[in-house]
């Protein structure tokens, strides 16, 4: 490189909060912060589903009918969030998926073990 080429160099110009408001997108982006601080994702109410989906079908019995559906709400909701880059919840959609899909295979593990037991006696 030679001397020219730092000549052509501009320092990057850092935005200010009046370029943030000129934009179309600011007054959303403002709304988000909210009491909760960003951290419910209201706008992604598919991963928020499969959040409490996942976290409630922890309770015995109900993991066989809710992770099923934490599973399938948790790809609508990681899938939301890749169409809608405003919408966030892509780490609840994650938990409910992962909550889903153990709570479901230990609901079927527990259900084939009384099957094999049954057929012993």
């Amino acid at each position: 490189m030679s001397d020219d080429d730092f000549d052509e160099v501009r320092p990057v110009r850092r935005r200010s909060r009046q370029d943030w408001e000129d934009e179309p997108e600011a007054e959303e982006r403002d709304s988000e912060g909210d009491v909760t601080g960003g951290i419910i994702p209201y706008k992604n109410p598919l991963a928020l589903t499969s959040y409490y989906l996942g976290v409630f079908g922890l309770i015995p019995c109900l993991g066989l009918l809710l992770g099923p559906v934490a599973i399938v709400t948790g790809v609508l909701g990681l899938r939301y969030r890749s169409q809608n880059r405003l919408a966030r919840g892509g780490l609840h959609a994650v938990i409910g998926l992962v909550f889903g899909s153990v709570v479901l295979v230990i609901h079927i593990a527990v259900i084939v073990v009384f099957a094999l037991n049954a057929s012993n006696f």
